[in-house]
């Protein structure tokens, strides 16, 4: 009796081993899928930095553009105060999705506002071809410049925020990480589109 007593207990110890070594692996896979997924949300948040940075200077050059089409742009003034407010639609929503770029929200809203800039850009800067003395213009010929440099920037910038999304999602999607990912609070992640084939260009206007 005493051996088949002995016998169970080794039995039972050998279990209670066993689920503690599932528990431990299934304790360390969900640790390695949590830092993972901290990982690559770190990856897109630091990259949308990249595109915040492009889009503060894209925004300070806009007044000096405005103030300077003003002079000549009599006749355009709806033109200018669209653009000057696109502009400040498009500051708030940069400023709510930096503070969170993981808000699929804040980062849609982001996307809607800079299509309604880049449009309202286009609109200016296809009026001020009209306009000879402006096109001859120096100051308006540089802003132009950084304008569409900074257009390529923000378009790079972007491509590389889109992919590091793109990325996380994948991770978070796979099975059994999706688990880890919905209880502990790592949501999908939005990319940073633009809807149509007029926003999608950057503003390109020739002043030579």
């Amino acid at each position: 009796m005493i051996t088949t007593l002995a016998s169970a207990g080794g039995v039972l110890a050998i279990i209670a081993i066993a689920l503690l070594a599932g528990i431990a692996i299934v304790a360390l896979y969900g640790v390695a899928v949590y830092n993972k997924l901290v990982q690559l949300r770190n990856a897109f948040k630091n990259a949308f930095a990249q595109i915040d940075v492009q889009l503060k200077r894209r925004y300070d050059l806009i007044p000096n553009l405005v103030e300077t089409a003003k002079g000549y742009l009599g006749h355009e003034h709806n033109t200018l105060v669209k653009v000057t407010e696109a502009r400040n639609i498009a500051i708030a929503a940069a400023r709510a999705a930096a503070a969170d770029p993981a808000d699929a929200k804040a980062m849609q809203s982001l996307s809607a506002a800079e299509s309604g800039l880049s449009g309202a850009l286009s609109r200016l800067l296809v009026v001020s071809e009209q306009y000879p003395d402006l096109k001859a213009s120096q100051v308006m010929m540089n802003l132009t410049e950084e304008l569409t440099s900074t257009e390529n920037k923000v378009a790079f910038s972007r491509q590389s925020y889109n992919d590091s999304v793109m990325t996380y999602n994948t991770q978070r999607e796979q099975f059994p990480a999706v688990l880890i990912a919905n209880l502990l609070g790592f949501a999908e992640a939005a990319l940073f589109e633009i809807t149509n084939l007029t926003e999608r260009e950057a503003p390109k206007v020739s002043f030579a």
